[in-house]
């Protein structure tokens, strides 16, 4: 008996089987007991409950998928984006300090960087089909969303749904996909880790604000952290390409409207600058948007990296432990308010992810009592939480298909060289 999912995540069986890429069939024993040492020598025990287990657990009313509650999320956040939009235009130009003038326009690009985010998450509910029970109305509304950020929607909507299908897959999953220990070598041309010193501190720091800077869109363009296609330029496995290897045939004209929204967006930031100037755009859309590519970037690589956080080999990987190889944390206000619960609720999300956000709360309590200590969360600052893990997850390691991570840092357990 094998699985079959759907692209939402809509998952019809559990099986004991698992297919890698290449059709190879590898058996999963229901009751196998698998375990670990993750970075800091802890044991980490593998899931041992299924997909139905956890199903059975959500109360039916949180699949309900409401147009109107959808939709006033949507039109909060526009309204408070215009809001500021303008009060920072109509006010900010007034005021004669140079340097009151310059905090009050940094702030308020801060402002409209986490709204802005926040419209990006709606969309992320639209390519789940989460927003609503219309098809139609998702892609719509996403694609409208997305574009307006420069996001090309059908195709992150197509990348990411194998993202779900195949979190934890070391072959499969296709973002922040760690390397394992032997690419972390040759990437660093040495044949043991004992050759590698450790890095600095200011060179953690350097390669964070050039993750958190241009990880989104290097991510688009060269397919950055994904899996490797070596028969193909990293240019043409981008977001942009409907030939990309990311992408069926069938997504051909799909990408092509993606690519069309970017397009039409693009001539409307062309007309806003000769109309406004470089200053009025800079100011109201470019830092912001900056800002909504840093968002993404920080909040998706601590769902997925942790000193506790276990990826699996194709023959010991089922999408339930993929599934639960993510982690909750905590952003005080702006996680519920400004980003719509996608950081408390994320390993919810991860198994059903057309549930909407406004009903995850309660699901993500209900799997709590299936998954038991098999959940993760966070309550650390999250800013803390990204430099530590900066430090200790390079890479990954293991011998029996479960691997953790390590480091060249002397941070926790050090990998067998």
């Amino acid at each position: 008996m094998s699985t079959t999912f759907t692209s939402d995540n809509n998952v019809k069986d559990h099986s004991t089987t698992t297919t890698n890429r290449k059709g190879n069939v590898a058996t999963l024993s229901q009751t196998e007991k698998l375990t670990a040492i993750d970075t800091f020598g802890n044991t980490f025990e593998v899931p041992d409950y299924t997909i139905k287990d956890i199903l059975k657990a959500i109360p039916a009313h949180c699949y309900e998928r409401r147009v109107w509650e959808s939709f006033y999320y949507v039109f909060r956040d526009i309204f408070w984006l215009g809001t500021f939009y303008y009060l920072a235009n109509t006010f900010i130009p007034t005021i004669p300090n140079k340097l009151v003038r310059a905090s009050l326009w940094a702030g308020y690009t801060i402002v409209q960087g986490l709204f802005g985010t926040g419209l990006w998450v709606l969309a992320h509910e639209c390519g789940h089909q989460a927003f609503t029970d219309y098809g139609w109305v998702n892609d719509l509304t996403g694609w409208v969303l997305h574009s307006f950020l420069l996001v090309p929607y059908f195709s992150w909507k197509y990348s990411h749904g194998k993202h779900h299908k195949a979190t934890g897959h070391l072959t499969r999953d296709t973002v922040f996909v760690p390397p394992t220990k032997d690419e972390f070598k040759a990437k660093h041309f040495v044949e043991k880790l004992e050759d590698l010193g450790e890095d600095s501190p200011i060179v953690t720091l350097i390669q964070l604000i050039t993750q958190q800077l241009g990880g989104w869109l290097t991510y688009l363009t060269t397919n950055v952290t994904g899996q490797k296609y070596p028969d193909r330029s990293k240019w043409a496995v981008n977001h942009f390409n409907p030939t990309s290897p990311l992408f069926e045939k069938k997504d051909y004209w799909f990408i092509v409207l993606s690519d069309l929204g970017i397009m039409i967006q693009s001539l409307v930031l062309y007309k806003w600058y000769q109309t406004f100037g470089g200053f009025h755009i800079t100011m109201n859309y470019v830092i912001p948007y900056l800002f909504v590519n840093h968002w993404l970037v920080f909040i998706t690589y601590l769902q997925h990296t942790d000193a506790e956080m276990p990826h699996y080999d194709n023959d010991k990987w089922n999408f339930a432990r993929g599934a639960a190889a993510t982690i909750d944390r905590d952003f005080g206000f702006v996680g519920p308010f400004c980003f719509h619960d996608i950081i408390e609720t994320h390993v919810l999300h991860h198994y059903v992810s057309r549930i909407p956000f406004y009903n995850a709360r309660e699901a993500s309590e209900a799997i709590k009592k299936v998954m038991g200590k098999h959940y993760r969360s966070n309550k650390e600052n999250m800013f803390v939480a990204l430099w530590k893990s900066a430090r200790t997850c390079q890479f990954v390691d293991g011998d029996n298909g479960v691997r953790m991570f390590r480091n060249r840092n002397n941070i926790g357990v050090k990998a067998r060289d």
